[in-house]
């Protein structure tokens, strides 16, 4: 599975020494549910498996390793996520998983795009200052 990857790599739900807390995004009905996250050097919900919170983690962690400009309408990746190339291999396959990812996070946007703006423009600003960002091909 590619992103069974990401128990080991953990690159994305930890903060480097020296740099500041990231404050996770979340949309509308994510704040209600979990009011905020912050990872101040590794996130509380990261276990030896990944996420424990499993399908009910937050969207913009579900997003990564992409990132969405709501200004440009276009998709970007973290340069730094190992898992980038094998994901550019996949989307070659309508029927990958790196194809449902990225189908389902497009879905997902056309909704946000909807309903909750804020959000999208707040999780870009995020990951413009959090991420090394690259056009997807």
């Amino acid at each position: 599975m590619l992103f069974d990857h990401c128990a080991d790599c953990r690159r994305c739900c930890n903060v480097d020494s020296g740099h500041p807390p990231l404050e996770v995004s979340l949309t509308k009905a994510e704040t209600k549910r979990f009011k905020s996250i912050c990872i101040e050097d590794n996130c509380e919900h990261l276990g030896d498996q990944g996420c424990t919170l499993g399908p009910k983690k937050p969207f913009s962690c579900t997003l990564y390793p992409l990132a969405y400009s709501p200004k440009s309408k276009e998709f970007y990746f973290d340069t730094d996520c190992p898992l980038m190339p094998k994901y550019f291999r996949q989307l070659k396959n309508s029927q990958s998983e790196a194809s449902t990812h990225l189908a389902t996070m497009q879905s997902m946007i056309k909704k946000l795009q909807k309903t909750d703006t804020l959000f999208l423009k707040k999780n870009h600003e995020i990951d413009v200052d959090y991420f090394n960002l690259k056009k997807i091909p």
